[in-house]
């Protein structure tokens, strides 16, 4: 069933026309990549057709994944960056999930869209504001679904809060934050070898994500991986779903932590001299249309213990995620203290949790990966609307770029589009709201 307004899949297409199996393909098999690849050998409703990598050493250890699994290797593609479209032209499939290097995503996407397959994309959407609208105009125009592959959004407290909310525990929502606050420095430097440390090389001499991800912490200023804490955000605050981003601005520290490590780990290495140009740490605040307020951290040069840094805050209290507390008046067990979370989100445990958690068991990030995979496969099956569309996809995505100008033009406060083109306003509210297999 055909949205009249877009021309994208609804969300309640008929099952009838579901499969019981489907073909897939992946477009990147790095460490990424894999992961996915190996969720999708878990299943019996999945035929992993084709993989298409650039090096031939993410093949190999792909290759396996599959021989340890018992499963029938996946026909290869290697040779070069265009080597996808030559499997998109020959292989008969019905979706693909891309795990390449952000660069890669608009193109690789569109073209997959265009090829009539549904796509699972790895964050980031695009490096432009422009390539969002290819993304969504592309969607639109091929009727085909595009679904980035945000898995925080499915993390266990953050459902259980997504719940709470959803039955006003925390009252009117107000104010609310995430972000990403991980120390990436041994993921942005290695010693060619291994994916995480052992030395301080990146690009061509690094390995895994160390050979294309410092780079844009070289060349850029800005939110670079907004979607760990506004995913979850969107989602609560209900963002192109009776409610929108309106504008934002961002503010970012100075830039010390990547040439002071560098420096600790090899004194007077060259790669201490570079000038990093992203800030060590970037705050972004952002209007929405009903009035919250969302503040966004993204915090990876520097010394410091995992933390998205959630908080909810409405009229009858708040959760936040670092202390793991919660506060709701009138419920809290004392006036004024917090209470730990713990009971709090068993009370409230999200039902898609409640019915899936075994399934979920053993897959990747606590089970959250599991999710975010299954609510693709299970879009794909029964040919209806994934459970993170396109609109939301790009919009949680686009805050990059946005960061980006709002930090060149002296911290202006920068307009953020609206890719529904004014459908917000009715647009229903759908994640997590849908048990069949979501």
């Amino acid at each position: 069933m055909a949205a009249a307004a877009t021309g994208i899949l609804s969300h309640t297409t008929a099952l009838a026309q579901g499969k019981s199996k489907i073909r897939l393909a992946f477009i990147g098999v790095g460490m990424r990549g894999r992961n996915h690849v190996a969720l999708a050998l878990r299943r019996d409703d999945i035929d992993v057709v084709a993989i298409c990598d650039t090096q031939e050493s993410s093949l190999a250890s792909c290759r396996k994944q599959f021989q340890k699994a018992n499963k029938k290797l996946p026909k290869e593609y290697t040779g070069g960056e265009d080597a996808y479209k030559k499997m998109l032209d020959q292989e008969k499939l019905d979706a693909v999930v891309i795990a390449t290097p952000w660069q890669f995503h608009k193109p690789q996407a569109v073209d997959a869209m265009k090829a009539g397959l549904y796509v699972g994309c790895e964050v980031i959407a695009g490096l432009t504001v422009d390539d969002h609208w290819e993304v969504v105009k592309t969607s639109e125009q091929t009727g085909k679904p595009y679904m980035t592959l945000e898995n925080v959004c499915y993390r266990r407290d953050v459902m259980a809060v997504l719940n709470m909310v959803r039955q006003q525990l925390f009252g009117e929502l107000i104010h609310l934050e995430g972000g990403y606050q991980h120390d990436l420095r041994g993921v942005l430097f290695n010693n060619g070898t291994q994916p995480y440390g052992g030395g301080v090389e990146y690009g061509p001499k690094a390995f895994s994500e160390a050979q294309w991800r410092t780079q844009f912490n070289i060349d850029q200023d800005g939110d670079l991986y907004p979607t760990h804490g506004l995913g979850p955000l969107m989602h609560y605050t209900k963002i192109n779903h009776g409610n929108r981003m309106t504008n934002m601005v961002s503010f970012s520290s100075k830039a010390r932590g990547l040439a002071d490590y560098v420096q600790k780990q090899s004194p007077g290495h060259p790669n201490a001299k570079i000038h990093y140009k992203n800030g060590d740490v970037t705050t972004t605040l952002i209007n929405c249309a009903n009035g919250e307020t969302l503040l966004l951290s993204h915090d990876v040069h520097l010394p410091r213990p995992y933390s998205l840094g959630f908080r909810v805050q409405g009229t009858d209290g708040l959760w936040m995620d670092v202390s793991n507390t919660i506060y709701i008046e009138g419920k809290s067990a004392k006036d004024d203290v917090w209470d730990n979370a713990d009971e709090w989100l068993k009370k409230y445990d999200h039902p898609l949790w409640a019915k899936y958690a075994n399934d979920a068991a053993g897959a990747g990030h606590g089970g959250m990966d599991w999710f975010v995979f299954n609510g693709f496969i299970e879009a794909v099956k029964q040919n209806r609307q994934t459970p993170i569309d396109v609109y939301d996809s790009v919009s949680m995505s686009v805050i990059t770029p946005l960061s980006t100008q709002s930090l060149a033009e002296g911290n202006k406060s920068v307009e953020i589009p609206d890719f529904t083109n004014g459908k917000w306003k009715e647009r229903k509210d759908v994640f997590a709201l849908d048990d069949s297999g979501f």
